[in-house]
């Protein structure tokens, strides 16, 4: 349905004509069709929220969230599909839509059982770089060293070869790796903290901003980012809690 929108939402929104979306093709959120064209949760919303303004949707795709931020002074994209972080500054972020847990995963024989057990001197933490896990330990690590690599899958390879003690991610990645790639390592059971996927606008678009706030607690609230979750068959997200709205 379509919601009527104020010229300053407008400008904010589809300055071009268009809402830019910008997604992640390396979340689990985000995927293509046997058309090549983006499909998933993320591209779902923000067809809805087009169709809900009364314009057209056209998406910018990215491989790395590190580089979507990087994009945001450009003005390629109005808005972008990312874990909501105060790390990046720059960006506006909406309360999440989903969230997942962040913890490790520890190769076989490892003495960590616990997150905390990790922040220890002398312990090596693969990350990927500017993911929103590594800006959150990047803030919260006392004693462990970082090691970041370009990306999750190269997460998974600098974990190998430099035989670190831990990888940190979210836990649907890990899981699978756990099952797939690296046999016999473990994922914790419990986390260092909790990712939200949220959309984000420049920190100018004030307008937009608000917008997408009460947009984002209405597709929660109606069931649809749920019916999304399912369709996809996505493993290890559920919907994030309804914020307090003033």
């Amino acid at each position: 349905m379509r919601v009527p929108i104020s010229p300053a939402v407008q400008a904010d929104l589809a300055p071009t004509g268009a809402i830019r979306a910008a997604i992640n093709y390396g979340n689990p959120l985000v995927g293509k069709n046997s058309d090549g064209e983006p499909c998933g949760v993320a591209p779902d919303i923000a067809r809805a929220l087009a169709q809900q303004v009364g314009v057209g949707i056209e998406f910018v795709g990215y491989h790395r969230p590190g580089h979507m931020v990087d994009a945001v002074s450009s003005g390629v994209w109005d808005i972008a599909f990312l874990a909501a972080e105060p790390g990046r500054e720059e960006i506006t972020f909406t309360a999440g839509y989903v969230e997942t847990d962040a913890t490790y995963l520890v190769p076989a024989g490892s003495p960590a059982h616990t997150v905390a057990d990790l922040d220890r001197e002398g312990v090596r933490i693969v990350v990927a770089n500017k993911s929103a896990y590594d800006l959150f330990l990047s803030r919260t690590l006392k004693h462990a060293r970082l090691i970041r690599a370009d990306g999750v899958a190269a997460s998974v390879e600098r974990f190998v070869a430099d035989n670190a003690d831990a990888m940190a991610g979210i836990r649907p990645f890990l899981d699978r790796d756990a099952e797939r790639r690296l046999l016999g390592s473990r994922v914790l059971e419990d986390r260092f903290t909790t990712i939200q996927q949220a959309i984000g606008v420049a920190k100018d678009r004030v307008a937009g901003a608000a917008y997408l706030r009460d947009f984002i607690e209405d597709i929660k609230a109606s069931g649809l980012v749920a019916r999304a979750l399912e369709q996809y068959h996505v493993r290890g997200f559920c919907v994030a809690p309804l914020a307090s709205r003033a």
